[in-house]
């Protein structure tokens, strides 16, 4: 069975997905151990608490500086035994010494097709706002391994989403997530879950069958 740990700043949409995808058993092999957000009143931690499963809140603000909070943020993960970390909407930059240690056991889902709008500052609506601005006709959603860069890590899944003409960032953030972030992303952990998933020489391989 393999054990996430899945980390949020905000309402948790994206774990909703996960949780109803492994509820509904189109996710096999795999529990949710922990929620993790460093936002004490995200919604997150609210849906978690209704399934039942373990909540933390480490926010960078209760520590004196960043290393007391990289330290203690990397010994409580941890301590929860996690075989995958998987950020769902987690607006915290990640201790460089946990993405050395989890190598290719961290995931991240980025709404938009890597790596067209990535990197340092976009994220949340930024991404769309700038995917309208560009004109694009189309976007999406991709899930990729987390690396010590920003979204620059080997990409897993992506899913391409139509942009209308008359959306507005916060319409085509809702079909970004319908249509491609909650469907990839329980998609990439039932991949992983079935140990279909591999990295070689910085590529992820998928291989046929499984669970």
């Amino acid at each position: 069975m393999l054990r996430l740990a899945v980390l949020v700043s905000g309402g948790g949409t994206n774990l909703a997905a996960l949780m109803d995808a492994i509820d509904a058993g189109t996710v096999k092999n795999a529990e949710i151990s922990v929620v993790i957000s460093n936002n004490h009143s995200a919604y997150a931690l609210t849906r978690a608490k209704e399934r039942g499963i373990r909540t933390l809140c480490i926010s960078p603000k209760d520590y004196p500086d960043r290393n007391a909070f990289n330290e203690d943020f990397l010994r409580q993960l941890g301590a929860c035994q996690p075989d995958l970390v998987v950020l769902a909407g987690f607006l915290v930059v990640l201790p460089a010494e946990m993405i050395r240690q989890y190598e290719n056991r961290i995931i991240n889902v980025h709404p938009s097709l890597i790596p067209s709008f990535c990197g340092t500052g976009y994220y949340g609506l930024k991404v769309h706002e700038a995917a309208l601005a560009r004109g694009v006709r189309v976007t999406g959603a991709t899930v990729h391994f987390v690396d010590e860069g920003t979204d620059t890590g080997p990409v897993i899944l992506q899913k391409a989403v139509e942009v209308r003409q008359d959306d507005t960032p916060e319409t085509l953030q809702r079909r970004v997530m319908e249509q491609a972030e909650w469907v990839i992303l329980p998609e990439a952990v039932s991949l992983i879950a079935g140990g279909r998933v591999s990295v070689v020489d910085g590529r992820v391989r998928i291989a046929e069958g499984g669970n």
